[in-house]
This record gives structure tokens, sequence and C-alpha cells, in this order.
């Protein structure tokens, strides 16, 4: 029998030393700064010759207790916790990234961070090309001398399309690149993007990390030399994630095995119950055998997530017809929540996202994106079935 911890056992027991208080549950240290027992003692703290907290923008006891929980549970060296998810992203891209420099990513991203890619990182003269999801084959071929990292989601948001992670690992080596990988959707539970090759893993802690929709957060793990440099980066710009938001957050990975063990057991039902709908075009979901890179989704997800995304017949009459309906599900732009909530990704987070890159991406008119809750499973499938009845 192995000596290690399993995941849930790491998740609940790792936790920043007790104070003389002896409490059993950790304490929230709202505190901007940390003080010195004198000069010397300064002197070596900020010049890292002594490690401890000097305030709160650079570590924190809360922060360090979160990060090192979600080290642990994606295989990681180390790493860096900020406000929300998207500072995560721009801050690990502004890290690594210097004018001139140029990053491959997959199409089907979230809509922010094709924000980021089209309208602010061409500002400082870096460029970015997308390869086709369903055309892995053409990664190589768009590979510039320039190229710094390859940048993926899976599965994506809001598609549900799932990548190789092995393959575009073997492609980074090759080429000396960098694999960067948004986790968010899988959680460290369902997928550990390190164990297949990637060097830095981005997670909204916002959605299923929280899983009651309550604090913003995001964090970023992997090599220590990388998230070295996105600490220093990160020290001066001020990013960083508050100490009662990583104290909401790191109690909240304590449950994570058990929410989404539930949640993707919830998803799956749903999926199944929404491919026989006859309102319903298509449906997505990984751990169905219909979706196009199943094999893949079984090899390097435990399970299939929470997300599904379907289209509903009737084209935009048929998806406001949908949405006017529902009863139970929450309609809001958020995911991940114990609440079932629906999504018009075409108009809410992908609204500002080009049409025609909406297209190549399969965001349609009629695509609804749902994330599965936690509520009883009959209920929700209730729900989509009188709500979809009305789609047209």
């Amino acid at each position: 029998m192995s000596n290690k911890n399993h995941f849930e056992t790491e998740a609940i027991r790792t936790q920043t030393e007790t104070s003389q208080f002896s409490e059993h549950s950790v304490p929230l240290y709202l505190t901007s700064g940390f003080v010195f027992d004198d000069a010397e003692e300064m002197r070596a703290s900020f010049a890292e010759e002594k490690q401890r907290d000097l305030y709160s923008r650079y570590s924190n006891p809360n922060v360090n207790e979160f990060v090192d929980k979600v080290c642990k549970m994606e295989g990681a060296e180390s790493g860096f916790a900020f406000a929300s998810g998207m500072a995560a992203v721009f801050s690990t891209f502004a890290t690594l990234l210097n004018a001139g420099d140029h990053v491959l990513s997959c199409s089907s991203v979230f809509g922010a961070t094709h924000g980021l890619f089209t309208k602010y990182l061409p500002k400082w003269n870096i460029e970015c090309s997308y390869f086709n999801i369903n055309e892995v084959e053409t990664v190589e071929s768009l590979i510039q001398p320039n190229t710094k990292f390859i940048y993926a989601e899976t599965p994506t948001n809001p598609g549900v399309d799932v990548l190789d992670l092995e393959l575009l690992s073997a492609i980074c080596k090759k080429h000396n690149l960098l694999l960067v990988v948004d986790n968010c959707f899988a959680t460290p539970y369902l997928q550990n993007p390190i164990k297949h090759g990637a060097d830095l893993v981005i997670h909204s802690a916002t959605k299923l990390m929280d899983g009651q929709g309550r604090v913003l957060g995001g964090v970023t793990v992997g090599k220590k030399e990388l998230i070295r440099e996105i600490y220093l980066f990160s020290r001066l710009t001020g990013p960083a994630m508050s100490a009662f938001n990583a104290w909401v957050l790191s109690k909240s990975l304590e449950t994570l095995a058990v929410r989404v063990e539930k949640h993707c057991e919830n998803a799956l039902k749903i999926a199944a119950f929404l491919e026989k709908h006859s309102k319903v075009n298509w449906v997505k979901y990984p751990f169905l055998k219909s979706h196009p890179k199943y094999d893949i989704a079984k090899k390097q997800m435990r399970l299939g997530g929470n997300i599904i995304a379907f289209e509903v017949t009737g084209g935009v009459e048929g998806g406001r017809n949908f949405f006017d309906n529902i009863k139970l599900c929450s309609l809001s732009a958020n995911l991940g929540d114990t609440r079932t909530i629906v999504t018009h990704p075409a108009s809410t987070t992908h609204a500002k996202v080009e049409a025609d890159v909406k297209a190549a991406v399969g965001i349609t008119d009629g695509m609804v994106r749902i994330s599965v809750g936690l509520e009883h499973v009959d209920d929700i499938i209730r729900d989509l079935d009188q709500a979809l009845n009305h789609a047209e």
C-alpha cells in the first residue's frame, strides 16, 4: 500500500500551521502586513534569505494554504493565487510574453481570454494564432520562430471540446515550447494536465473550486522556475487573492471531490436525456460515446465534468423560448455552482467574439451551455424538459 495520501485527504488535511490558540479550523488572517522582531530579520526577510510572509500582496497564510492544496492536487511544484481567474490568465501571459512573441491557442477559448488575444496583446506587438480544435494535425504548421507557448482549454468553454494533452505536450517538447492549460472545467479532481506534460495549469477558482457562487479567485501552478517569474510580476502589479477569499476557497476544496462526483453523475444522466429529446439538435458531453473525442476524454479525465453543450431546435426564437420558460434552473453567465445554470453563450460570455470565430467553434444562436448543479437530477430534467417543449 502506498504511503502517499489520497486526493481527498490532502484536500482536507493540508493546513497552515496552528497558532498559539491550537485551533482545529484555520483562522482568517485579515492583515495587510506582518511585523518583524528586529532590523536584521526585516532585512533577511526582504532579501529572501528567510522565508516568511511580508505583505499580503505577496503572500498570506490563508492564500499559502489554498495554493499548497492546489499544488498537491495538480502535482505541481509551486503556484500563485490571484483575485480572479482572468487575473491568473493575464498575469501568466504578461509574465511569459515579450513584445514580438507569438502565442498558438486552441480556437475555442473563454470570451475574455479571446479578448486578451485579439484586443490587448496586439497592443504590445504580441501575435496570436488559433488552431482548429478538430484539426490538431495542423498545429505544427502554425508554429512560428517566435512562438512562445501553446495555450489550451480542455474541455473547452463553451463548446465542451476535448484536446489530447499528451499530443500537444509532444509537439511542445519537439519545438521547445511551453504548454499552458486552462483546467477550469475539469478541476484537479478530474484531470491533471501536468501528468500529461503541461508546464503551467490555470484555474478560475470562482467556478467548481468554490462551487457555491460566493467568491472570485484564480490560481496558476506548475514548474517552480516559471511560477517564480509569475510571482515577481504579480508582486509588482498587485493582482493578489484576498485572505478572505482564500479562506473560503481552501475550505471549499475540502469537499471538491465529493461535490464533483455528484455533479458528474447528474451531468451524465442529463446529457443522455438531452441526446434523446426531440427538441435538441445535438449534445456534447465528454463522457457521452457520441462525443467526437470520447476516447481521449476517457484517457485523461476521471469523469466527464459538469458542463454540457447542446443546441435547441428553432434557432434564435427557439432558444429565447427555452430560456424564457426555465423555472428551476438559473439564468446566469457563471458556472460550477451547486445550482444548475443555463447560459446562452452567443449573447453573453461570447457576445463580443466575432461572428466568424463563433461559427468556427460551433457557437450557434441556439446553443445552450448548462452547468449541472447538485439539485436532484429528476427535478433538473423536469425543468429542462418543460422548457424545451416550449422551444418552438
